[in-house]
């Protein structure tokens, strides 16, 4: 998902999601630690991805 439509958003959903990639997160480093993933850059675009939405948390919070 690109910023532009987690900003539509609520911070519920925004919450889900955050959960949804931590959950996400782990399982791929136990995959790159245990040599079943092929593609470590995975690990990399999933942080940047819950980067963003806890910016996008933070931002909405500070407004309500």
């Amino acid at each position: 998902m690109k910023a532009k439509e987690y900003r539509e958003l609520g911070v519920h959903e925004l919450e889900a999601r955050e959960a949804d990639l931590r959950k996400s997160l782990f399982n791929l480093r136990t995959r790159a630690t245990t040599k079943e993933l092929h593609d470590v850059s995975r690990i990399g675009q999933e942080k940047r991805e819950l980067a963003r939405v806890l910016t996008l948390i933070r931002e909405k919070k500070g407004k309500a």
